[in-house]
């Protein structure tokens, strides 16, 4: 029997209303998506795209218009779907008053931990983010980067199957990214399932099995990152030890050189920046009134 998508979303709109008289904003248009178990999913998009509407639906925190989500199989409307879930929102909010440790705790018997198997979650978490060091330090004194890591801490502490954080990043140096990228690294390697949604295309091509480009509430493309990053249109080799008139007879002066070692062939590689802008133009150039 096959597994359940970690998250399915099907035909998902979302329309709010911004007043009397006002017209209705379209925040997402109809978006099928689907999140593998074990896999990392970058959903990027400029702002006021549906990047946070769409996350915020497949959470259950906003009610679809029409369409629906599901997380493991259990619909996003159900409280249950949400028990294997840690979310990092864009901007949380913590006690500052609490130390590292004391916040991680403060989360954990939230979720139902209590003595050593709570100890034990602390400990393991602040070692996981980096924390360590700042445990028993006051959240007033951690630089935004830490207040990122310990917003990680606290997305894990129910052991969640699904993690979704939503600009991980934002408001980070580039140090402080570094880590956090680590970070995901280390939970994908870990079997777990990770949703982001980010503004810095580097680092979500350097993180993402799968990425999403959406856009005026429509996914406009998606792909695995070979996929979104091949130049179809350019042919690329690499040669090592090869002689100088190697390139004249490509391939066959290869085989015959026997000093050359062909060591790849293909389609030379995108930047996920220009990718993204390249499908933001294309859309735009077939859409000239999006509205209509």
């Amino acid at each position: 029997m096959d597994q359940p998508a970690a998250a399915e979303i099907v035909d998902l709109h979302k329309t709010f209303k911004t007043g009397l008289g006002k017209p209705v904003v379209h925040a997402v248009r109809g978006v099928d998506m689907s999140i593998r178990q074990g896999e990392v999913y970058g959903l990027i998009g400029p702002n006021g795209s549906g990047k946070s509407t769409l996350m915020k639906a497949l959470l259950g925190l906003v009610r679809p218009t029409r369409g629906s989500c599901s997380i493991f199989g259990k619909s996003s409307l159900s409280p249950d779907s949400r028990e294997e879930v840690g979310f990092l929102p864009e901007n949380p909010y913590f006690y500052k008053f609490l130390t590292g440790a004391e916040t991680v705790a403060f989360y954990g018997k939230l979720c139902g931990l209590s003595g050593r198997s709570l100890k034990e979650k602390v400990r393991e978490l602040l070692d996981l983010v980096g924390l360590s060091d700042a445990a028993d330090r006051r959240l007033g004194g951690y630089s935004k980067g830490m207040l990122q890591r310990i917003g990680m801490a606290q997305a894990l502490v129910q052991s969640p199957r699904l993690v979704v954080l939503d600009e991980p990043t934002a408001g980070v140096d580039p140090l402080g990214s570094r880590d956090i990228r680590n970070i995901i690294e280390n939970l994908k390697n870990r079997g777990m399932t990770v949703f982001l949604c980010s503004h810095l295309l580097e680092q979500v091509q350097e993180v993402c099995d799968r990425v999403g480009i959406i856009f005026k509430g429509l996914l406009i493309a998606e792909g695995s990152m070979n996929e979104l990053t091949r130049d179809s249109d350019k042919q690329e080799i690499l040669l090592e030890h090869a002689s100088p008139g190697l390139l004249e007879e490509l391939k066959k002066m290869v085989r015959e050189d026997g000093r050359a070692v062909w060591l790849e062939d293909g389609h030379p590689r995108n930047s996920l920046e220009s990718v993204f802008l390249k499908s933001l133009l294309e859309w735009k150039a077939k859409h000239p009134n999006p509205e209509q």
